[in-house]
C-alpha cells in the first residue's frame, strides 16, 4: 500500500473517533455498571474482555512478522511496549476481575473486536513495513525518551488503580462502593486517566500518524465514559466526595 493511501485512510480513521466521541455525549457504552439487556445477546464479562482485546495481539504481531521493513531493536521495543499492555488487557486483567455472573451485550464485544482490528492492523503495518525512522538512533531521541516515560508513567496509573479496583471488589463482592486513596482522592477513573496518559507517551515515542491516531482513539471513548462512571457514583452515593472530578485532576 502507498503511503499516501495509508496515510488518508488513517486520517479518515481518526475523523470516525471524532464522530464517536460526539455519539457518546448521548449513548452510554452498555457494559460494566452501565450493562444492560436491551441491546440483544450478553455473554460473561471475562469472555468478552478476551474475545474484545485478544485480535489486538494477533493482528499487530502479523503484521509485524511479514512486514518489510528492518526488525531492529527500535522496531522490537516499540512493539513490546504495544504488547505488553494488550497481554495484560487480553489475558491477565479479565482473569483476575471479580465479575461474578455479569454479562456485557456481544454487539459491544463485536464492535470493540472491530476497532482492535483496524487499529492494530494501521500501527503493525506502519511498524512492520512503513516505518522509516524506527533506527537503533530513534532511541537516542527526545521524542522517544520523553514519551517511553511518559508511556510508563500511564501504564503505571493505569495498572495500579485498577489493581485497586480489583481489590475493593473483594471487599464486597455484591456491590459496589467509593474507591479511596491515590489517585482517586483526585478523580473517579485514574485508571482511564492512566490510559491515556500511556498511549499519549506512545504517540510521540511513536511519532507516527497511526499512534497519534490511536491516541485520540484513546481519549474520545474514555473521556465519555468517565463522565458516565462519575455521574453513576454521583448519582448512588449522596456521600460522593463533591471535589472529585471525572478524569482529568482540578479539570474535568
Amino acid at each position: 500500500m502507498e503511503k499516501s493511501t495509508f496515510d488518508l485512510l488513517v486520517w479518515l480513521w481518526t475523523v470516525i473517533a471524532l464522530i464517536v466521541f460526539l455519539a457518546l455525549q448521548f449513548v452510554t457504552a452498555p457494559y460494566g455498571r452501565h450493562s444492560t439487556k436491551k441491546w440483544g445477546l450478553t455473554i460473561p464479562d471475562r469472555v468478552g474482555w478476551f474475545i474484545m482485546e485478544v485480535p489486538a495481539l494477533i493482528v499487530f504481531f502479523y503484521f509485524i512478522f511479514t512486514g518489510t521493513a528492518e526488525k531492529n531493536v527500535t522496531v522490537w521495543i516499540v512493539a513490546a511496549l504495544y504488547v505488553i499492555h494488550y497481554v495484560n488487557r487480553a489475558v491477565i486483567f479479565p482473569w483476575r476481575i471479580r465479575v461474578r455472573g455479569k454479562k456485557m451485550p456481544l454487539v459491544i464485544a463485536l464492535m470493540a473486536v472491530f476497532f482492535n482490528l483496524v487499529n492494530a492492523g494501521f500501527l503493525g503495518y506502519y511498524t512492520g513495513s512503513l516505518n522509516t525512522h524506527f533506527t537503533v538512533t530513534w532511541l537516542k531521541d527526545p521524542h522517544f525518551i520523553a514519551g517511553l516515560i511518559i508511556f510508563i508513567t500511564g501504564m503505571a496509573i493505569n495498572i495500579s488503580t485498577d489493581e485497586k479496583l480489583i481489590h475493593l471488589r473483594k471487599k464486597k463482592s455484591d456491590g459496589y462502593e467509593i474507591p479511596r486513596g491515590g489517585f482517586f482522592e483526585k478523580v473517579s477513573c485514574p485508571n482511564f486517566f492512566g490510559e491515556i496518559i500511556e498511549w499519549g507517551g506512545y504517540a510521540i515515542l511513536c511519532w507516527s500518524l497511526p499512534a497519534f491516531s490511536f491516541f485520540i482513539w484513546t481519549f474520545c471513548n474514555l473521556v465519555p465514559r468517565a463522565l458516565s462512571h462519575h455521574k453513576w457514583y454521583q448519582k448512588n452515593f449522596p456521600d460522593y466526595p463533591k471535589e472529585r472530578k471525572a478524569l482529568f485532576p482540578y479539570i474535568l
